[in-house]
């Protein structure tokens, strides 16, 4: 897949399948298709989805908006379009989208074990602030809760998104 390049658009009801299908690759325990329909049915929460040039979804982010933050429910990248540079695109495109809301922060929970997308949040500026015991229900696993503040996207960095 070297030098396929890919964009960014919002995510909708027509992404589900292709959604449900990155979702069960990418979790032990994958979200519902209600649960799905529920967060892309809020329209002030603007949800990212990365699409490939022959039209086919490559990854997606799930985005809520609360009084005070915005809380990154879900992302994930289909299997074959990993280490592309999809999720941090994703981020960046996020930062974009919202760069107007200088009130309010970011959150995330992620898995203590996933050191890859830690450190990708790292990368994005967020900090470590807390964990949830026993968060994940397929097997006990702690999440680690991330942060960022509002404004300051600088430390992002710019990627390319291509592979």
């Amino acid at each position: 897949m070297v030098g396929v390049s890919f964009s960014t658009r919002p995510l909708d009801l027509a992404d589900l399948d292709a959604i449900e299908a990155i979702e069960r690759a990418s979790y032990p325990t994958p979200w519902s298709r209600p649960m799905f329909v529920s967060e892309l049915a809020k329209p002030r929460s603007p949800s990212i989805a990365a699409v490939a040039p022959d039209g086919t979804l490559a990854g997606y982010l799930i985005l809520s908006r609360y009084v005070d933050e915005w809380h990154v429910m879900n992302l994930a990248v289909g299997v074959a379009y990993r280490r592309r540079g999809i999720a941090s695109a994703m981020l960046e495109r996020l930062f974009e989208v919202t760069r107007d809301d200088v009130e309010r922060g970011y959150t995330l929970e992620v898995r203590v074990s996933n050191l890859g997308a830690i450190s990708l949040y790292e990368g994005f500026g967020f900090v470590r602030r807390g964990v949830r015991r026993s968060y994940y229900i397929d097997n006990r696993e702690d999440a680690l809760i991330m942060w960022k503040d509002a404004g300051g996207q600088e430390g992002a960095g710019t990627t390319e998104l291509s592979g």
